[in-house]
């Protein structure tokens, strides 16, 4: 029963036992075991606001010595109805009567999250996390200690505080190293502030710990071996993803209404805005043909009230917004939908929802840009690529197969908006300086990377690095590893954060982009490439290692692609000792490289639809037999 549900409308039988309840809430003589009893089955009819209103009259009525805990059930109750001000005041009624009540100061401090109030919400952790008598008393004491280290570091993670988390973090592992989601936040953290070696052992922490508990994503920088991605990405799959053993979804839906008419394309993404994919993909949805195809948008993305957003929307035939839709309603609304090809941009990111293709809405899903790494997602079969990113030898580490385009495998839009061409001067550039550079989000520099990058600044001497640092203890890391290397830190100059047509228009006073590896640039290749300025890239055994070699080979610049460091260290001071050589490539790129293999989005378009096309009506012949 809803609450909020007018009176003349409810049930009049569960109105009158509520109304019994609460009456002897109030009457005083209700034991606590009694009142959690009867919470308790309404809490299994799903009436939480019913429950928590017999809650509040006893409280208000019962002087209880347990009263604490009651007001600490309140609290929970008030919580899961979002109602968080008022749990607020539930947890703070329980401190007031027992301050010692750990757990109540733990939940407050997720109210207080929850209602904005960070420093609040640290400060209530660390008062629990400061208190070293829950050391002693046995291991459900010690797990509310480890609750409170590990939701600060992860606060303190989440609001860029990276030294003040890591080391609630080292405390947390030193406390009890098998903490897996804890082991994975450290690894990555570590990259985030450049702060090498990546897999420092602490406390009985092993390596193999370590190396087993990184993230996919944090894998994709730490290693090129595909064997460790796969295992990553399996090992999330098994702890994390549904296993759904039902009948699909997309065979009930066709049994009802079988498939027929223009092709159903859907797109699966919570970053069909401000973001990375929603960048690279905006072109693509306006560009499909109508007359064959139908384009649907599923997605969770933020409303962050962008033109790229509006834009990207206006580009679809139908909208589905998903937010706040739970993952099975999700699928079934795809699969109703009658999609022929479910399009994931996910995969394993930030904010993905893979339980949503678990259910198999579609009778085929694929992954394409958001995650250039197989997913080991059992509702994901297939692969967007071309023969670069996805060699023959990389195939046995997938569980998807290619869908391989003639084109490259990448997406972008020729559309994205360039701000006025700055000047060298208005960066602290110097005018006689070979200018290398490198815009890549800081937790893809490798240790081996960058003193490979300060290398070659010492057989350049007329050289300076361009460089992101994303935070304090980056900058201060790749400082001191130029200083252990020879290189004064005013060659390195540090580029700030821009808005993306300022960030687009300043790569032209760069000469030479050097790439990242293993984890190669994606939209930053496409952008320096865009704009008419050479990237130097290796290339690796995985997919996202051949990233920008896949973009180069197709803008004409195969030549910019190495296999091995050694290879990678040579060509750049070769180029950076001729600078003739880079201006010849940047000559290159602005009377060609728009109009290479690379930038043909309407081609690639094109290539991408015969594919599904012929693998769609396979499918719906396979259907109607």
């Amino acid at each position: 029963m809803d609450l909020s549900t007018p009176p003349a409308t409810r049930p009049k039988a569960a109105m009158n036992d509520v109304e019994q309840l609460l009456s002897r809430a109030r009457s005083g003589q209700m034991e606590l075991a009694e009142l959690m009893d009867r919470t308790g089955t309404l809490q299994q009819a799903g009436q939480l606001e019913a429950a928590a209103l017999v809650y509040q009259n006893w409280i208000a009525s019962t002087p209880s010595p347990m009263r604490h805990v009651a007001c600490y059930n309140w609290g929970t109750l008030l919580g899961n109805l979002q109602q968080h001000a008022a749990a607020e005041n539930a947890y703070r009624l329980a401190l007031s009567q027992n301050e010692g009540f750990t757990q109540a100061r733990l939940n407050l401090g997720h109210q207080l999250e929850h209602l904005g109030r960070i420093d609040e919400a640290l400060a209530e952790w660390q008062r629990v996390a400061a208190d070293d008598s829950l050391l002693r008393k046995g291991p459900e004491s010690l797990d509310l200690l480890l609750h409170a280290l590990n939701n600060s570091a992860r606060m303190l993670e989440t609001h860029k505080r990276y030294g003040e988390s890591q080391a609630l973090m080292r405390r947390s592992l030193e406390l009890k190293p098998s903490q897996g989601s804890v082991v994975q936040h450290y690894v990555h953290i570590r990259q985030k502030q450049c702060d090498w070696p990546v897999y420092q052992t602490v406390g009985e922490l092993t390596q193999n710990q370590l190396l087993v508990g990184t993230s996919l994503l944090a894998m994709l920088s730490a290693s090129d071996d595909p064997a460790l991605q796969l295992m990553v990405a399996q090992r999330f799959v098994h702890e994390k993803v549904l296993n759904y053993k039902g009948r699909p979804l997309h065979e009930l839906a066709s049994e009802r209404k079988p498939r027929s008419g223009r092709i159903k394309i859907g797109y699966l993404s919570g970053d069909l805005c401000m973001h990375a994919v929603g960048l690279m993909t905006a072109e693509l949805y306006g560009l499909h043909d109508r007359e064959r195809f139908e384009t649907h948008a599923f997605c969770w993305s933020r409303d962050d009230g962008t033109a790229l957003r509006a834009r990207i929307l206006q580009g679809f035939d139908h909208h589905v917004r998903l937010a706040g839709v739970d993952d099975h309603t999700a699928a079934r609304l795809i699969a109703e939908a009658g999609i022929d090809v479910l399009i994931d941009l996910q995969g394993l990111t930030n904010g993905a929802r893979p339980n949503i293709l678990a259910y198999r809405p579609a009778p085929i899903q694929a992954c394409w840009m958001g995650l250039p790494a197989t997913s080991a997602l059992p509702g994901v079969d297939w692969m967007i690529a071309d023969r670069f990113v996805m060699p023959e030898d990389y195939l046995p580490y997938c569980t998807e197969r290619p869908i391989y385009l003639d084109h490259c495998y990448q997406i972008s839009d020729r559309q994205r908006q360039v701000g006025a061409e700055p000047t060298r001067a208005q960066y602290q550039l110097p005018e006689d300086k070979f200018v290398f550079c490198s815009f890549n989000n800081n937790h893809k520099f490798s240790e081996e990377m960058f003193s490979c990058w300060m290398r070659i600044l010492q057989q350049v001497p007329d050289s300076v690095f361009w460089l992101l640092a994303d935070n304090e203890w980056a900058h201060d890391n790749m400082l001191k590893v130029a200083a252990a290397h020879g290189v004064a830190a005013e060659r390195l100059i540090f580029a700030p954060r821009v808005a993306p047509p300022e960030y687009l228009a300043r790569f032209v006073l760069a000469d030479l982009v050097l790439d990242t590896f293993p984890y190669n640039a994606g939209t930053t290749a496409s952008d320096c490439l865009w704009m008419g300025t050479p990237m130097l890239t290796r290339s690796g055994r995985t997919y996202i290692s051949r990233m920008a070699g896949s973009l180069l080979s197709n803008v004409g610049l195969p030549d910019l692609v190495t296999y091995s460091l050694t290879e990678y260290e040579q060509r750049a001071v070769q180029i950076g000792q001729n600078p003739a050589r880079a201006q010849s490539y940047k000559r290159f790129l602005r009377e060609q490289g728009r109009q290479s293999k690379l930038f043909d989005i309407p081609g690639l378009v094109r290539d991408l639809e015969n594919k599904l096309e012929a693998m769609a009506l396979s499918q719906r012949e396979r259907d109607v037999r």
